[in-house]
């Protein structure tokens, strides 16, 4: 399997500071084909240095990706991959909240994170950035941990609720500022010719699954400079509708 990728983020329309933080890294293995991940972490935008707490969370993927994962394919399964994943942000929720004590804040960060090894991904999800696979469809594969996310499940609030509802931003949980945190864990099988899209909650306010799936489907998609152009012209759409957030959003696209 080979990958394209390609990211777009913009601090929006209304704050000063982006407390999103992306890392997209694709590499060629000699055995074991194209590798891909991507991660996003969107700070808790109503806490104090929730870039920090973005930030510091992509560093540590990417050092992870660079010095510990090569050491590691085609020997560990994916599924122990993903027990060593879990014990990191667990880890760095530990570390977070910590610093945050030290300087007398609460800082904190959602993560949402898609890791393809040898045509089979894995999911790491905290918070309400999502994770979409677009065919034909699009198909949410995340599921948000938030107040309303959790109500409209079991049928105590209605999607009409739900977007009014001044708890709308609530999170169940996120790393850096939950006592514990437990990631939800996926598997699943990477599709040729798909889209695999990761973005923040900003983005996807304004702009609707329908709208996603036809601008980012695969037969859109024939380069990279496919992906930075129409991710672009959807932050634009997003911005032009009065987005109030930071607003990201990061593809990769199988080929072949």
């Amino acid at each position: 399997m080979k990958y394209w990728g390609g990211a777009v983020t913009d601090v929006g329309i209304k704050k000063t500071v982006n407390q999103d933080s992306l890392c997209l890294k694709i590499v060629d293995t000699e055995q074991y084909g194209q590798i891909a991940m991507a991660v996003i972490c969107d700070g808790m935008g109503g806490l104090a240095r929730g870039e920090l707490a973005s930030a510091e969370v992509i560093r540590v993927f990417d050092n992870w990706f660079r010095n510990v994962l090569p050491k590691k394919i085609g020997t560990v399964p994916l599924r122990q991959l993903a027990m060593e994943i879990n014990h990191i942000v667990k880890e760095q929720n530990h570390r977070i909240t910590n610093y945050g004590k030290r300087i007398g804040e609460k800082l904190g960060t959602t993560l949402s994170m898609f890791l393809a090894i040898q045509g089979e991904y894995l999911i790491v999800h905290v918070g309400d950035c999502r994770i979409y696979e677009i065919t034909e469809e699009i198909r949410q594969l995340t599921e948000d941990q938030t107040f309303i996310a959790r109500e409209m499940k079991y049928g105590r609030m209605t999607p009409k609720e739900a977007l009014t509802d001044r708890r709308r931003n609530v999170l169940l949980q996120c790393v850096g500022a939950s006592g514990d945190v437990v990631p939800d864990i996926l598997f699943g099988t990477v599709k040729p010719d798909a889209v695999y899209l990761l973005c923040s909650d900003g983005f996807r306010h304004e702009i609707s699954e329908h709208e996603i799936c036809e601008s980012l489907s695969p037969l859109s998609i024939r380069s990279e400079d496919d992906i930075r152009a129409r991710c672009g012209e959807l932050v634009e759409v997003v911005k032009d509708r009065k987005e109030r957030d930071n607003i990201s959003v990061m593809l990769l696209r199988t080929v072949g």
